[in-house]
């Protein structure tokens, strides 16, 4: 027991995550496409096609030709409608066959594609979250996030009408006859993984994942878009743009190595001198800590941070802290997760470096190089432990539920992973300039 309490001492200001994870892990875990190759020579087929197309044969054939494993797909000719096409696609122990149609791109329904092979792609991965999460889906509106998030809270007029639709179900393609697409509103792709700002789930799929309004930046579903107020404000466009936002697709945006709010946090930090007592230990005001995180938000790499504004070292801190645990996939993903658990469990000094090695190849390159960046300024923290008293150990009890997160919603299996997350951490502190 007092070890739980030592752990809640040293970091008491931690919330669970709000980004849910469930449809993320089943995204990941959706079959793969197999293109079925035909290997002989099919006479008239179109110049669009590729190998995969096997000409004119029964649903029977390919039926048996696609049972060797999942995700299989080929293209056929239709037998009773010739000149048209059909994707044959091997899912759940069963071969589903889709009217295909090409304009340019290809598409069975209203998205469309640039190949083949993004359109099962997306295919497989809607049917095996539609299949494993139908019911999970069917709630999803349930308890919303959207109000907590910023859009409302910088909103200050009075009263917001529910249920009413923020943007309109269009075609990913040119509007119907008669039919004019709001351009301001509309189905969207999103490049990297989003979460919905209305539900916290994640936006599965290739393209067309959800919808974007583009006075106020709001990423949702297109159920969610149903939910949520119409009267959105153009000034608000800005916020949620560095916090909770994808690490990977933030960097991108911003042409950066790694995020602006970790860098300018840190030099901040390492400017003022990392002497202070208690250093990422203490918390800071919340209430200032939110003003550093709207900042961010708004200003972007021109957020004032500077000691003029906040005097208190630990408000810097904890913005930092934010950051990492508002991520929706955490800095030490959940594909490396299990690797950095097993890692900490072996007992062999060198194996156990060894094996976090081969952890920090898993991570996504923005991801690895705003770990060494961190990593290389807490050991500098640890370098003054004498006066803030944080050695590895204690960064460790703080920084590991912040930097990773049980892939699983298990509260016992997380609750058990805390002394390895904190071994995590503080091998990577004590190794910095070994496994980076």
């Amino acid at each position: 027991m007092s070890v739980l309490l030592n752990l809640f001492t040293y970091h008491d200001e931690y919330r669970p995550p709000v980004w849910k994870s469930y449809l993320y892990q089943l995204q990941q875990e959706a079959p793969h496409p197999r293109r079925l190759t035909c290997t002989c020579e099919v006479d008239n087929r179109p110049k669009y096609y590729g190998r995969e197309y096997h000409g004119m044969v029964s649903r029977e054939e390919a039926d048996q030709l696609l049972s060797v494993a999942e995700g299989s797909y080929l293209i056929r000719e239709s037998q009773r409608q010739p000149g048209t096409y059909t994707l044959a696609l091997r899912f759940g122990n069963q071969t589903k066959n889709f009217r295909l149609y090409h304009d340019g791109k290809h598409f069975v329904g209203e998205k469309r594609f640039e190949s083949i092979h993004d359109l099962v792609t997306d295919g497989l991965i809607t049917l095996y979250i539609e299949t494993k999460a139908a019911e999970y889906i069917a709630k999803m509106t349930i308890n919303p996030i959207y109000e907590h998030i910023g859009y409302t809270t910088l909103n200050k007029e009075p009263t917001l009408k529910k249920h009413l639709p923020v943007c309109k179900e269009v075609p990913d393609g040119p509007a119907p006859q008669g039919e004019r697409v709001d351009e301001e509103k509309g189905v969207h792709t999103f490049r990297g993984p989003h979460w919905c700002e209305y539900c916290a789930n994640f936006m599965w799929g290739l393209i067309a994942q959800g919808v974007k309004c583009a006075d106020c930046g709001l990423n949702v579903h297109k159920q969610c878009s149903k939910m949520v107020p119409n009267d959105c404000k153009p000034d608000l466009k800005h916020v949620k743009k560095v916090y909770s936002c994808d690490l990977t697709t933030l960097v991108k945006a911003h042409n950066s190595k790694r995020p602006m709010v970790v860098d300018m946090c840190i030099q901040e930090i390492e400017s003022r001198g990392v002497q202070s007592e208690g250093l990422y230990r203490i918390s800071g005001f919340s209430d200032l800590i939110e003003d550093v995180k709207l900042a961010f938000d708004r200003d972007g790499e021109k957020a004032d941070i500077s000691v003029n504004v906040y005097e208190d070292i630990n408000i810097i801190t904890g913005a930092l802290k934010l950051y990492f645990r508002d991520l929706p996939i955490p800095l030490i993903t959940y594909d490396a997760y299990p690797r950095f658990m097993e890692a900490a469990k072996i007992t062999d000094p060198d194996k156990r470096l060894e094996a976090h090695h081969e952890g920090l190849k898993l991570l996504p390159p923005a991801h690895c190089e705003t770990l060494c960046y961190l990593m290389a300024h807490l050991k500098r923290v640890t370098q003054n432990d004498k006066d803030n008293l944080m050695n590895a150990e204690n960064l460790g009890i703080v920084f590991g539920p912040t930097l990773m997160r049980a892939p699983d919603l298990d509260a016992m299996t997380a609750l058990n992973d805390i002394r390895y997350q904190r071994q995590v951490v503080e091998t990577l502190i004590k190794n910095e300039d070994i496994l980076f």
